[in-house]
């Protein structure tokens, strides 16, 4: 035996999509019903595990024998779930994923949606939702069926061999994949990466009950207090309502098209009494931050600890990681300067205390998320993160020297960029430190290709920025990165020439090929971006422009467009991923427990040094000779932002 095929059927009374697959497997009613299989690609094999079947030896034996590689769709579901099962802990070295192949193809991240796009003979079946719904999950007692909680194959028999036909179609359809991608295999060093995502999904980050339960029970009394304030000043029913508020500010003089964050910030700035205060009360009402501990809840298992945060593949243009459950990709920051009393006020529960010192309560509790994750068994978190990663990858590419200089020399890029565009001395907090804002804005909005839109989307005005500066500040940034624009157009004439002459092209040590109806795109490290089904097409302005197969905004596969600095966001982006897949690499022996971008959080020994992991961290890969990297960091008792 080679590989083995697994696809499972599940039943737990915990809800996977919120709390994910770690504790809804550890859950006491988890149980397993179908086990499909197939060995090295043969007839595949449903064992009915509810009706009393048991899985053949030699199949159990091969779980944990690492010379067998097990395949399935999100190969995570299946190992956790498999581990929990027989109570042994299944490695991940000798498990695969279709779905990161998939991903790493360009394609979709569902099975079906990977079934209709490459066109399957034997795709997943359409009916399974509904099979999934009636026997993997709790059922609503009825006088009909008799008060029961969950359905059993005795109580449709019908239905049950439908699931099980279910169950044998989801390993033939992603056997067919593999057979439909096996053209273009998943290079062995991103299964490295692939193996060491898992290791990190399967140790989990601490997290601080106590303080969490008591910060969802203060936001509760919190919003209680607001809301009742709320209806006293309006006489409002409900207050929340976005109708009833517009209606109540139209009737006291203020007329308004909105009611989301930045409208409300907008009216605030010279709202009168009593409107001032209501507007207040909403926006303090309007802060999701709980739910970001009800997140935690739902997610800690019995060790205390998240598992499962982390999506291999998450960003299938790129290949970085995306958030899941928690998501702690888009944390609130903390800017409270006795952030340490803070947490101890709300983790002894003093709601009087924290409001009396704190006038925003739900902003408080807000700021103090990230200092619900915590490290272990008396260690430390170490926190080190990459300086300016894209701006440095960028220029290294592009061969932007002045910018190569600034970071030798351990420059402000922002200062720098300022200096630049307006050909005089900046420093930050010193002279013409005005000017590092404008510089700043630039580099964050105008690296690809971005113009007077990116800047007002990135604040600019908000900032204080008149209208009139926006485009000569776009000129001033392109002018004093010559090399950087280049590289823009490079790129995009030498994606247009592959597609057309469907001949390998290449600038900047970048490759692009054309095989099989698909771009690749290799990058130094040997990794490949793909895009399905390029073709040149015509953009807004009558210009010709390039067009792939994708997942758009509207999470569906739809034709998407394309250009130059685009694709250099990609290219960049992903080299960045890269260095942090390298770095993560180097540092396996520690105890990594998060990553979020380009930050990695260590629950480390108390003797470990900062100095000696930031040292680790910004080691240059072997094929990005010439780029400099600079890694900083800190130690911490809870996460926080330095």
């Amino acid at each position: 035996m080679k590989s083995l095929g697994i696809d499972l059927e599940t039943f737990s009374s915990v809800d996977l999509l919120k709390c994910g697959v770690y504790r809804y497997a550890s859950s006491p009613d988890f149980d397993i019903l179908l086990f499909g299989y197939s060995v090295d690609g043969g007839d595949v094999q449903v064992v009915d595990l509810a009706c009393g079947e048991e899985i053949p030896a030699d199949i159990v034996a091969a779980l944990s024998d690492d010379s067998v590689i097990k395949w399935s769709y999100n190969n995570n579901f299946e190992r956790v779930c498999l581990s929990n099962y027989f109570g042994t802990w299944f490695e991940p070295g000798s498990w695969r994923c279709t779905m990161v192949w998939a991903a790493y193809l360009g394609l979709p991240r569902s099975l079906e949606d990977v079934g209709a796009v490459l066109g399957l003979e034997k795709q997943k079946l359409t009916e399974g939702k509904d099979l999934i719904r009636y026997f993997c999950v709790p059922c609503k007692p009825t006088r009909t069926n008799g008060g029961r909680t969950r359905n059993l194959p005795e109580h449709d028999r019908e239905k049950w061999e439908r699931f099980k036909a279910y169950n044998l179609r989801d390993v033939e359809a992603e056997m067919q994949i593999q057979q439909r991608l096996s053209k273009f295999p998943v290079p062995e060093f991103v299964w490295e990466e692939y193996r060491q995502d898992q290791e990190i999904n399967d140790r989990g980050i601490g997290v601080d009950m106590e303080m969490v339960r008591n910060a969802i029970a203060m936001d509760g009394r919190s919003r209680a207090e607001l809301s009742a304030a709320m209806k006293e000043l309006t006489g409002l029913e409900n207050p929340n309502s976005v109708q009833q508020m517009k209606q109540w500010l139209s009737e006291n003089g203020m007329e308004t098209d909105s009611l989301d964050k930045k409208a409300v910030a907008g009216l605030l700035q010279d709202a009168p009494e009593p409107l001032k205060t209501v507007l207040t009360l909403r926006q303090q009402l309007a802060r999701s931050s709980v739910k970001k501990y009800q997140a935690m809840e739902n997610a800690v298992c019995a060790d205390s600890r998240a598992h499962g945060m982390f999506a291999f593949y998450g960003a299938n243009r790129t290949g970085r990681y995306s958030g899941r459950i928690i998501q702690l990709q888009n944390l609130p920051q903390n800017h409270i300067p006795d952030l340490a009393q803070a947490r101890e006020l709300v983790k002894a529960g003093d709601f009087d205390a924290i409001a009396m010192l704190y006038e925003d309560i739900p902003d408080t509790l807000s700021q103090l998320i990230r200092t619900a994750f915590v490290p272990q068994g008396g260690r430390k978190f170490i926190v080190a993160d990459f300086s300016a990663i894209e701006a440095r990858v960028i220029a290294w590419i592009a061969g932007e020297r002045w910018r190569l200089k600034v970071f030798e020399g351990g420059g402000d890029i922002y200062c720098a960029s300022a200096s630049q565009m307006f050909h005089v001395p900046v420093e930050k907090h010193g002279v013409n430190g005005h000017l590092r804002q404008k510089g700043k804005i630039a580099e964050l909005a105008l690296g690809y290709g971005g113009s007077v839109g990116a800047l007002k989307s990135m604040g600019a005005l908000e900032m204080g920025l008149a209208e009139e500066e926006l485009q000569p500040l776009v000129s001033a940034w392109r002018d004093s990165n010559p090399n950087i624009t280049e590289f823009w157009w490079a790129v995009d004439r030498a994606v247009k020439e592959c597609i057309k002459k469907r001949m390998p092209t290449e600038t900047h040590g970048i490759r692009f090929d054309y095989q099989s109806g698909m771009l690749f795109i290799t990058l130094f490290s040997g990794r490949r971006l793909a895009y399905v089904k390029p073709r040149i097409g015509e953009n807004q302005f009558g210009g010709e422009s390039v067009t792939y197969m994708g997942v758009g905004g509207t999470k569906k596969w739809e034709r998407l467009e394309s250009y130059g600095p685009k694709f250099v966001e990609n290219i960049v982006q992903a080299v960045s991923r890269d260095i942090l897949c390298y770095a993560m690499r180097t540092l396996r022996n520690c105890s990594i427990v998060a990553h979020v971008h380009d930050e990695i959080i260590i629950e480390a020994d108390r003797r470990m040094s900062v100095e000696a992991v930031c040292e680790q961290m910004g080691r240059t890969p072997p094929w990005a000779k010439g780029l400099l990297l600079r890694a900083d960091g800190y130690s911490c008792e809870w996460y926080r932002k330095d």
